[in-house]
């Protein structure tokens, strides 16, 4: 069978998709893609002044694509919360829970959360719930959170989202948050074939990829020994971050994708997506739902499913 491309997205006219961290890397090519089929594309992003000179340089490569900016930190519940409220469209077919922080030291977000438990995981979390009635309300909508081959690093407990781990490791605790998107996603899925809900919760992970994220990370005292070799990595080992997108453009555009699927590159031809292996305490339905309960506790996000 041939690899699955770019080419084979289907027609994405009159869909309207919201994608976080869409300013570079992952998020900048999912975005893309989109808008090149048709869709028309929110990018969601932190830094104004990146977000709009994303729009610029999408507008720039396609006249003609319908591309727009939207505010968003997800270090701050407030900011999320404004996003939502703010939003001029009661149709929303995609959001792609994109943006993330990896290997940075141990800080916390405005609302008191570990940092990449707080952005990675309750601040999507909470988009997700603030956005899901305009999921529901729109037929065959999706959602797509973006999780990492390390989720193998780290498992994550409801009692992660309250404490500090000790010691501190920084990749770990991207790790943990990347266990804590799927968690959510089984538990999303669980509830939206319960609800007999058309909207589709699914997950995906781009390999190894060259982005922001190891260039980003750097610890307490400066870049060490695997800050290094991730940068080196990224530079001769990984695939571009537009191969990297395609499993979650896949999860993203493929009609027959099913509830709860994981989507990442196959191991012999990484620009062909297929089921990607996850970790076995992925699938604890009683850690997923306990997940749930603590993340709508702490951000006081309670989804209508």
């Amino acid at each position: 069978m041939a690899a699955w491309t770019a080419d084979d997205i289907p027609d994405q006219k009159g869909r309207v998709a919201l994608v976080t961290g869409a300013n570079s890397g992952l998020g900048y090519c999912t975005a893309r893609e989109l808008a090149l089929h048709g869709a028309k594309v929110l990018l969601a992003c932190r830094s104004p002044e990146r977000g709009a000179e994303a729009v610029r340089r999408l507008r720039a490569q396609t006249p003609g694509v319908d591309v727009e900016y939207r505010p968003l930190d997800l270090a701050d519940l407030a900011s999320t919360r404004a996003l939502a409220a703010e939003l001029d469209t009661d149709q929303l077919d995609l959001l792609v829970n994109n943006a993330g922080v990896g290997g940075v030291p141990f800080g916390r977000t405005a609302d008191g959360f570990e940092t990449h438990l707080g952005i990675n995981h309750l601040g999507h979390f909470a988009l997700t719930g603030l956005l899901l009635p305009r999921l529901l309300a729109t037929p065959g909508s999706r959602v797509v959170s973006v999780s990492s081959v390390m989720h193998f690093a780290a498992r994550c407990t409801s009692n992660d989202l309250r404490r500090r781990p000790r010691p501190y490791q920084r990749w770990l605790a991207y790790g943990r948050s990347k266990t804590a998107n799927l968690l959510f996603t089984r538990e999303l899925a669980r509830r939206l074939s319960a609800a007999d809900a058309t909207t589709t919760a699914v997950a995906a992970h781009p390999g190894y990829a060259n982005t922001n994220l190891p260039r980003n990370a750097v610890g307490p005292g400066g870049p060490d020994f695997i800050d290094r070799l991730l940068v080196l990595g990224n530079r001769f080992v990984a695939q571009p971050p537009e191969t990297g997108a395609l499993p979650i453009l896949y999860a993203a555009t493929h009609p027959a994708i099913r509830q709860a699927a994981y989507i990442g590159p196959a191991s012999l031809a990484p620009a062909h997506p297929v089921s990607a292996r996850r970790a076995c305490w992925t699938r604890d339905d009683r850690q997923a739902a306990a997940l749930w309960e603590a993340s709508e506790h702490l951000t006081g996000v309670k989804a209508p499913i």
